[in-house]
């Protein structure tokens, strides 16, 4: 099956800039478009394709912002979402359904400066400050005290025994506490999708006469949560509940014939949200890893300038996902070719 043309409207130089979509005049355009590139309702889709987009938000993904992800090149995130304007575009009428994901925080969070500090009351740098078990069991860095009425009904040494028992927890998971520099700030400019994104997603509804879902995860203070599917702390150190798994994303994900994933950064959300599907999905029916397509150039890795290189970490997660059954694919690439989506 061809693919379609891209829509005069798109302009994938202004991928890396923040604008006003103008919905008015993009919602007839969808509509028309739909009648003359004869697309139908997603009821009739064979194979049913899902897309997910991960954290696709101007905090990642537009540079000067709190987390731009450069990658390797510079540009990651900004030619990231360039090609997934254009992938969006040029198969519209095969994705059945984008889900977006919206990383979503406040100020008093466990991994934000201010939850931190010293033994001169001073807060960790956001993005230079990786913490150890031993940094706090050795007190040099402490939970602020001033945040406990805000996170632990003023019970400062809950909060300390909690700290404790947090960074074991992630140090023997998936990293150590890293320090973020404020981001994806609930109701700010950070945490809207990359405009570019938000055009092609409201477009796709549109022309399909159907809804994105947008899923929102990170808003728990007491733990990061990289992943859409599950946070990195769910339980506190008495087996108290602290947050949840979304098991209710994994069911209908696991609806769809297909489900393409993309988004930033690879080597964070990506990769720890394409983790916790493998691990649902082994669980299930390993089988079902051969729904899983990543594409794997719309997505960069996190590399903090004077600081830390993640990008041997994502390439080791997406050597490892493949191996498992996974498929890694490119967005150039007419779906039609991709393993097992001949159609």
């Amino acid at each position: 099956m061809p693919e379609l043309p891209i829509p005069s409207h798109f302009d994938g130089a202004r991928t890396g800039e923040i604008w006003r979509v103008d919905y008015a005049n993009r919602a007839p355009e969808a509509e028309a478009w739909a009648e003359t590139h004869g697309i139908g309702h997603p009821s009739d889709d064979d194979p049913r394709i899902g897309l997910l987009l991960v954290d696709c938000q101007n905090t990642f993904c537009i540079p000067g912002y709190e987390l731009f992800v450069a990658g390797r090149s510079g540009r990651g995130a900004v030619d990231d979402n360039t090609r997934l304007c254009s992938f969006i575009y040029r198969n519209l009428d095969v994705v059945t359904e984008i889900t977006a994901t919206l990383d979503t925080h406040t100020a008093l969070q466990i991994f934000h400066p201010v939850f931190w500090v010293d033994e001169d009351g001073d807060h960790p740098v956001g993005g230079q400050t990786e913490i150890t078990l031993a940094d706090v069991e050795e007190g040099r860095w402490c939970p602020n005290p001033a945040v406990a009425d805000s996170l632990a009904g003023g019970d400062v040494e809950w909060l300390r025994k909690y700290a404790r028992h947090y960074v074991r927890r992630v140090t023997e998971g998936r990293y150590p506490l890293m320090v973020w520099p404020y981001h994806a700030m609930l109701g700010s400019i950070g945490h809207a999708l990359v405009s570019a994104v938000d055009e092609a997603v409201f477009f796709h509804s549109i022309a399909r006469q159907t809804a994105a879902r947008f899923e929102v995860k990170g808003g728990t203070p007491l733990t990061e949560n990289y992943s859409v599917l599950s946070p990195e702390v769910t339980l506190g150190p008495d087996n108290e509940r602290i947050a949840s798994p979304n098991l209710a994303l994994f069911d209908h994900l696991m609806e769809f014939d297909a489900v393409v994933v993309a988004g930033q950064a690879a080597s964070h959300c990506v990769a720890w949200t394409l983790h916790d599907l493998l691990t649902a999905i082994q669980a299930r029916d390993p089988e079902l890893a051969g729904k899983i397509y990543v594409l794997e150039d719309c997505m960069s890795s996190v590399v903090v300038p004077g600081g830390v290189v993640f990008t041997e970490d994502s390439e080791e997660a997406l050597e490892l996902f493949e191996e498992h059954g996974m498929h890694r694919v490119r967005s150039t690439d007419p779906i039609s070719t991709w393993p097992g989506m001949e159609y």
